[in-house]
């Protein structure tokens, strides 16, 4: 079976053709401006990436250069659309209306829009692709993949906000944690590389890039994570804030003269790395100005990393012990300095790094010694080969 995977933005689109008896990825790319000049990147298996700028004043423009591209008699990867089998949608918030991935029908995609209200910014250009994957390939099934859905397992305990209980029974107001794909994939992989039953292991899963969360996965389950009604809580990200006393919202909007939605717009956008260094939000600026001396960008470097290590802490006390700890994603993935930064202040649980195991990059590999009493693992997120697993599991 051939699954096209699409996640789709509000002015781009990832897209992924994967042969789900092989795993093997036909062709991938993605769809950069859309509504306003538009970007075609196309990479076949084992062909050099091709760029081309073209038309793309909506979703649906995007989509049709992507199903053109995958049907090029010269550099596509199927004959026809028909070898296309079914299409696996990222969809960002599900609410409490859907723990699993479910197959796309008019009512599912009814009860999607209901949940624009929680991820205003995301959900819209989810059922944006989604409608225009159903326009163009009317007779393929088709299956939403939640990143809130891993995260349903949760206990109330841990997604109750201290907040009136009202909130929670009239706008659902609670902790729903995002990634979980992600945070799926990766605790599930965990267990196969160290031979466990996933069924018994308590695993702490760090997805750690511009975006971050942290998840405790017991006994094969959601119980926490670090997202929260939004992706805004939790850890420092790239330019979000995470975790702040919320009266410094009220405090900023009256001393620098700014509504609501200017300080949402300052602590999702103009914070985290990027507002603390004065320098970026990608690691990469940051240690080079670290390394000459830039005391803020060190500075953003450690305050991330601290946050880290409370959450781990957290996460360990929650779960009354951790088995194994994951770093994925791409800091979390590449990073050997930051990891090894977050393990230094671990050795309380008995954690002992292999320096050498843990100098690489992108590699699926357990980084902590024989001897630890934890086992550390880098392992790249594969959030693509997660939907398409979940989308044949259904279609």
């Amino acid at each position: 079976m051939n699954v096209l995977v699409i996640n789709c933005g509000s002015s781009s689109l990832k897209y992924q053709l994967i042969d789900s008896q092989t795993e093997a990825v036909l062709a991938k790319g993605l769809c950069e401006r859309i509504g306003i000049d538009g970007r075609l990147v196309y990479e076949k298996a084992g062909c050099d990436k091709e760029v081309t700028e073209a038309a793309m004043p909506t979703h649906k423009q995007a989509i049709q250069l992507v199903l053109d591209a995958l049907v090029n008699p010269t550099t596509g990867a199927i004959a026809d659309l028909t070898a296309i089998d079914a299409v696996g949608h990222r969809v960002v918030h599900g609410g409490e209306k859907f723990a699993t991935s479910t197959v796309l029908t008019e009512e599912v995609i009814n009860v999607i829009e209901e949940c624009n209200d929680l991820a205003p910014l995301h959900n819209p250009a989810n059922l944006i692709g989604i409608r225009a994957c159903q326009e163009l390939m009317p007779n393929v099934p088709m299956v939403a993949v939640f990143d809130t859905a891993f995260h349903q397992t949760m206990p109330e305990i841990a997604y109750m906000y201290g907040l009136p209980y009202e909130y929670y029974e009239k706008y659902s107001v609670r902790r729903y944690g995002f990634h979980g794909t992600s945070h799926s994939y990766v605790s599930k992989r965990a267990a196969d590389i160290l031979g466990k039953d996933y069924s018994e292991l308590k695993t702490i899963v760090c997805h750690l890039g511009n975006g971050a969360s942290i998840c405790a996965v017991n006994c094969g389950k959601s119980v926490d994570t670090s997202m929260g009604l939004t992706p805004l809580e939790g850890l420092i990200m790239g330019t979000r804030s995470g975790d702040v006393d919320p009266s410094i919202l009220d405090f900023i909007a009256q001393k620098e003269n700014l509504t609501l939605s200017e300080v949402m717009n300052v602590l999702n956008k103009k914070s985290g790395v990027e507002g603390i260094s004065g320098v970026s939000s990608d690691f990469r600026d940051l240690a080079a100005a670290a390394k000459e001396g830039n005391h803020r960008a060190e500075l953003a470097i450690d305050a991330f990393a601290y946050r880290v290590v409370k959450y781990i802490g957290a996460y360990a006390a929650a779960m009354n012990g951790v088995d194994a700890i994951c770093f994925t994603a791409g800091l979390g993935e590449n990073d050997a300095a930051t990891r090894a930064k977050i393990l230094a202040n671990l050795s309380y649980l008995g954690i002992a790094v292999d320096e050498e195991a843990n100098n690489v990059r992108g590699k699926e590999i357990v980084i902590s010694t024989p001897d630890s009493k934890v086992a550390v693992l880098t392992i790249p997120t594969n959030e693509e080969l997660a939907i398409c697993r979940e989308t044949v599991a259904l279609v």
